[in-house]
């Protein structure tokens, strides 16, 4: 297999830091977002940069990337995972790499690197136990579940891959990160596996408990005017309005869009007013009299 650059597929140097990671993806995964572009090889490209940074925005994941990348590998280099990689390392590398995250269909070199265990989309509903914390029992099996914030909405299914066995696990709605689905029988020896809940990245949106945070792009017209723009939402698009004389940060409230719980969550949104660049007279004279409107002195 071919040894892959995270960090060029993400167009980020490898001293880049948490932040700027995270605004390379959210930006490349809006603009290849098969929902979003007709480009040929985006859905291809959207994969790819989720596994990327699926691999950096963990400490650990990127830790140990690095040590191998530190050894001189260039991308398209024929790779193969050294024996037992992953061991001694100081951290248990099953519950850090015990999942691929969002989206799935991560490529043999994630794998090899990262216990060959893969997160899923949403699929229909399936059987699955219900969320509780309890002892690690001798012979239970710890794992991490990154699952996409669309299967926490609705309560759906993920299918994992799981020392080589298929498993379909329901993701009970408004599951809240850090607690614990426990799968009885299904781990090592018999034991149970115990799948800890963390959320995958999402293109689109962030979480703070159990609002959803979503920044909408405006034109400095529709914030002046007002208008009413189609927004998407964990349950499907709905219509927003804009009020007239808003500003750049100004938040709007989706009640009840949020993730679902005793008090459901609701969806934060928060306008960004862009400044779109002139590209002939006509709009390049538009802004002259704009400026000269607000008392600027145009030369």
């Amino acid at each position: 297999m071919e040894f892959k650059d995270y960090y060029a597929t993400l167009g980020v140097e490898p001293s880049a830091g948490d932040a700027e990671i995270k605004t390379a993806y959210r930006r490349l995964a809006r603009k290849y977002h098969p929902d979003v572009s007709k480009e040929a090889g985006a859905e291809d490209k959207f994969k790819a940069i989720n596994e990327a940074y699926e691999a950096l925005r963990d400490p650990q994941k990127r830790k140990a990337y690095d040590q191998l990348k530190a050894q001189g590998y260039r991308p398209g280099d024929e790779f193969q995972a050294p024996p037992g990689y992953g061991g001694g390392q100081g951290f248990d590398f099953e519950e850090v790499f015990g999942n691929g995250g969002a989206g799935g269909g991560f490529s043999d070199f994630f794998e090899s690197l990262f216990a060959g265990q893969r997160g899923g989309r949403p699929r229909g509903p399936g059987a699955g136990p219900g969320v509780g914390a309890g002892p690690q029992a001798r012979g239970d099996t710890r794992a991490k579940l990154a699952v996409p914030l669309e299967a926490v909405h609705s309560g759906d299914s993920v299918r994992i891959t799981i020392n080589g066995k298929q498993l379909d696990v329901r993701v009970p709605k408004g599951v809240q990160p850090g607690q614990v689905i426990r799968l009885s029988g299904q781990g090592n020896g018999g034991g149970n596996l115990l799948l800890e809940i963390e959320y995958a990245a999402h293109p689109h949106f962030e979480v703070d408990g159990r609002n959803i945070l979503y920044t909408l792009q405006v034109m400095p017209w529709q914030a002046a005017l007002g208008t009413t723009i189609s927004v998407p939402t964990l349950g499907g698009s709905v219509e927003l309005k804009v009020p007239a004389d808003s500003d750049a940060g100004r938040k709007l409230r989706l009640r009840g869009r949020g993730l679902p719980g005793t008090t459901p969550g609701d969806q934060i949104v928060e306008l960004e007013i862009l400044a779109p660049a002139p590209t002939d007279d006509a709009q390049k004279k538009a802004y002259r009299n704009l400026a000269k409107a607000f008392g600027e002195t145009v030369s």
